[in-house]
């Protein structure tokens, strides 16, 4: 027979989805728990992330699921096994959010939006017995005591749930990570995932401003993607780019095919149709019925375009796109990099402090958008709470 865990403690740092997911499996445990957050009120990340409409998760099996984790993905296999796609559309329905899944297998709440499914989320902890303090910033320990700027707070077991290092005005500066790493906790550099690229473009493109490029594949080596970006004044966002954003962080050439449901070989055969007294840029525009969109991409990064059809379809369908890099990291929607799983143990316990586990994406994983995110920080908040009630059962 397990001990009664009520008069444990446990201090949650941080309130996304992570830390909330950890305090609601450590109060049903029956340990009592307050969730310290740094902002005025919690969840900021997650109701930003909601406003164009709350992606949960994806509705997809496992063995397809993981592997989006790419090198951590052995690592979370069981965190994810434990809460997964399915298990995160059960949770939110007993919130009384009721989930869709869209064409692409993307699940949504049907309300769209982020803050009825934190209300509801909320009003549990509450009812649970969750103690919320906001505006209270951790700034590290002193001997075993957590110190913030309000003072100092002893807990049984802490849960770390500060997350990634973009986006700092809701609450993810990564400013937790020189703490760690003053106590030789290893933390893997962080990187801008998921964000958009800074393009200098020509006076000529500023009429294009607000346009999406669709119907393209964006290419950088073994990565391709399929999704849309849209034009904008310091250059190109949207899933399409947040895809191909590791490899090019990673220093992989980008091009875009413009063409990518035919072959170099059938766009040369259209090109070669006599144009007459067309235009060079009217009889491509004709012949391809290429959008002004796309032919202005073309004469943006290839002019003077070639005049040989066969060169001037092999362009089209690699079109070399100049970019001056990847935006800011704070205007990312996730990082790369974080606390090292090495410095933990398998229930995200930090080994060079026993009782203090960590969750979220203060870890070092990378995921696409698409749901991978959000299921991840929950999945791990539920498992190292998990670590944390076991090490209070240990310890008894």
């Amino acid at each position: 027979m397990q001990q009664d865990l009520s008069t444990k403690t446990a201090a949650v740092i941080g309130a996304g989805p992570a830390g909330l997911m950890a305090a609601e499996v450590l109060a049903k445990a029956g340990v009592q728990v307050t969730v310290y957050d740094a902002k005025p009120s919690v969840g900021r990340k997650f109701l930003m992330a909601g406003k164009s409409g709350l992606n949960l998760t994806m509705d997809a099996p496992l063995d397809q699921f993981v592997p989006h984790y790419a090198e951590a993905s052995d690592t979370l296999r069981p965190i994810l096994d434990g809460f997964g796609p399915a298990a995160v559309q059960d949770w939110a329905r007993g919130l009384g959010q009721e989930v869709f899944t869209g064409s692409s297998g993307r699940v949504f709440p049907r309300a769209m939006k982020a803050s009825p499914l934190l209300r509801a989320w909320l009003a549990r902890l509450n009812d649970l017995g969750v103690q919320l303090q906001t505006r209270w910033r951790w700034i590290g320990w002193d001997g075993a005591a957590l110190t913030f700027d309000h003072g100092r707070v002893t807990a049984d077991v802490t849960i770390l749930a500060l997350g990634g290092a973009s986006w700092a005005r809701l609450g993810s500066d990564g400013a937790w990570a020189d703490i760690l790493q003053g106590q030789d906790i290893a933390v893997a550099p962080f990187g801008a995932a998921n964000v958009g690229l800074r393009v200098d473009w020509s006076v000529h493109m500023a009429p294009h401003f607000g346009q999406p490029v669709k119907a393209v594949a964006w290419n950088a080596g073994d990565t391709t993607s399929r999704g849309e970006a849209i034009l904008s004044a310091k250059g190109l966002e949207g899933g399409g780019i947040y895809s191909i954003a590791r490899a090019v962080r990673e220093g992989t050439a980008l091009a875009v095919d413009l063409m990518p449901d035919q072959s170099v070989s059938q766009v040369a055969e259209r090109l070669a149709k006599k144009r007459g007294k067309e235009s060079h840029a009217n009889h491509i525009r004709k012949t391809l019925k290429l959008e002004p969109l796309k032919l202005a991409l073309a004469q943006e990064w290839a002019r003077p375009l070639p005049q040989d059809p066969q060169a001037l379809a092999r362009v089209l369908k690699a079109l070399p796109v100049a970019h001056a890099g990847l935006r800011p990291m704070d205007e990312a929607i996730s990082t790369s990099g974080g606390l090292r799983f090495d410095a933990l143990d398998p229930h995200l316990m930090l080994n060079a402090r026993p009782g203090t586990f960590a969750a979220g994406e203060m870890l070092d994983w990378e995921a696409p958008t698409g749901g991978y995110l959000i299921t991840a920080c929950m999945a791990t908040g539920r498992w190292a709470a998990q670590g944390a009630v076991a090490h209070l059962h240990a310890a008894a």
